[in-house]
């Protein structure tokens, strides 16, 4: 029996053909998970052509050493995300030695990469129908409709399957929960059970 959250055969086929070297695979990757990367790059960075370089390094790391992805502890995407916020983290390690920074630049940078290490923990700690649904309206930019189809209702199904829940109502329901839970990431202190960056 498959586990409920065992990652997609996708994701395993992904890594497989990134480890035989196809160059292709990792052009399909870099479609699917760019817009994230970046974005979360962009978050803890808040800088274009910053987060420009971290998402190239990220790809970079992926196509050169795929096997440190293991699919039997999440799904590709998590493991990207995770890349990416080290990745990111590190270059805005590195950038801070650099320069001298005023204190309340560093305070400032100090709180984006706070709220972005926050807002990563959120997402990543929340029920996967929710996740589904921040996935599908915010990085693939879905409206309720379609989003309601990712999760697996078609519209016709959506009156036979309207006691099971997951309908267009149940898709706006579960975007505004995540998106409420995304907003406690400028909240100070800590989520429960959160021990620092990845």
């Amino acid at each position: 029996m498959v586990r409920k959250d065992a990652p997609p055969r996708w994701d395993r086929k992904m890594q497989q053909r990134l480890a035989r070297g196809e160059a292709a695979a990792l052009g399909e990757l870099y479609d699917r998970f760019a817009s994230l990367v970046h974005s979360l790059a962009h978050r803890v960075l808040g800088d274009e052509a910053a987060a420009d370089a971290a998402t190239r390094e990220v790809f970079a790391h992926v196509w050169e050493h795929p096997e440190t992805y293991d699919p039997r502890q999440g799904p590709l995407r998590s493991w990207i995300a995770a890349v990416t916020h080290r990745v990111a983290v590190q270059r805005l390690r590195d950038r801070e030695e650099r320069e001298e920074p005023r204190p309340e630049q560093l305070e400032s940078t100090v709180r984006r990469a706070s709220v972005a290490a926050r807002a990563d923990f959120i997402v990543h700690s929340m029920p996967a129908p929710l996740r589904a649904a921040l996935d599908s309206a915010y990085f693939q930019r879905r409206d309720y409709r379609q989003t309601a189809v990712d999760l697996g209702v078609t519209e016709d199904e959506a009156r036979r399957r309207l006691r099971l829940g997951v309908t267009e109502d149940e898709a706006r329901r579960r975007l505004r929960l995540g998106l409420q839970l995304l907003s406690t990431a400028h909240d100070t202190g800590t989520p429960p059970g959160y021990r620092g960056a990845v």
